[in-house]
């Protein structure tokens, strides 16, 4: 691993930017999420920051099932994004679909879309839960076990 590569893996690790990302929930997961990222909980310790746009983050953050409507978007947003990239599925309707499995607009989980780095069950899931998704994403990162 050559020294620049190095430079940028530790950037990631010490400062995960994420990017959030409603591919059709119910936002009950949406709120958790953004509860996370409140002073309460102070994900910035860890230097997660949450970014507007794309191209300068690290990690999207998905919430919901993918509907046929959000689909493309989903797939241009995460080509905009800069590589390495890192998606982390939050809630049960984006790990597999969750209760809207089945209906005529839903195409499952977010893995059947784009590649997913973690899932984080749970309807809804709760900020802890949310946190300690991507401190080990960070430290598979730290192992080198992903990237």
């Amino acid at each position: 691993m050559g020294i620049g590569k190095k430079i940028m893996t530790w950037a990631r690790i010490k400062s995960p930017w994420i990017l959030h990302f409603n591919t059709g929930s119910c936002n009950g997961c949406d709120i958790e999420i953004v509860a996370a990222l409140t002073p309460r909980f102070d994900v910035e310790r860890f230097g997660v920051i949450l970014k507007g746009t794309p191209r300068h983050a690290d990690v999207l953050v998905c919430s919901g099932p993918v509907t046929r409507q959000i689909r493309e978007r989903l797939i241009r947003i995460y080509a905009q994004m800069p590589a390495p990239k890192f998606v982390i599925a939050v809630g049960t309707c984006a790990c597999s679909g969750g209760v809207f499995e089945g209906c005529y607009n839903v195409m499952g989980g977010i893995d059947t879309v784009i590649p997913v780095s973690a899932y984080i069950p749970g309807c809804p899931v709760n900020p802890q839960a949310i946190i300690d998704g991507v401190v080990k994403l960070v430290g598979s990162l730290e192992e080198g076990k992903s990237a």
